[in-house]
């Protein structure tokens, strides 16, 4: 893995995650558009992190803390470089994240029918807990 190079998304990067999310990612969110990973690096510069090696996109995860929760989003790997270890070191570059913001537990929120990433969390050290339901209200169509 010392070929494995993690770091901050920059504005530049922006529709190349995009496409990487829509290769390697399970599922779309309302934010997945141009406007949204700009507000998100424009609001938190240190939020969106990317695994790269030999130069090539391999990895990302969001890892946002508002203060008082942190909180993790589309942890996704490519298809061609899964099982290598990338998932967990995007994962530790994560929680190193969260520990130096004071943070104190992470959330995740991962698909019901992504049973790949089932087993990329539990094998971080992630567990489910069945009794929390997620609540979700759309505040935009996403048309402009």
């Amino acid at each position: 893995m010392s070929d494995l190079r993690i770091r901050h998304a920059a504005h530049s990067d922006i529709d190349t995650v995009l496409r990487f999310w829509r290769e390697a990612a399970e599922g779309t969110s309302i934010s997945d558009d141009h406007d949204g990973v700009a507000r998100l690096i424009e609001r938190d510069p240190e939020a969106l992190l990317l695994a790269e090696r030999d130069g090539l996109l391999t990895g990302t995860v969001i890892a946002g803390f508002d203060g008082w929760r942190c909180s993790a989003y589309r942890l996704a790997v490519h298809p061609d470089h899964r099982r290598q270890g990338i998932a967990a070191a995007l994962l530790d570059a994560a929680e190193e994240r969260f520990l130096s913001l004071g943070g104190r537990r992470v959330d995740a929120m991962v698909l019901v029918r992504n049973e790949t990433a089932h087993h990329a969390w539990r094998a971080a050290g992630y567990e489910s807990q069945e009794q929390w339901r997620r609540w979700v209200k759309t505040l935009t169509t996403g048309d402009h």
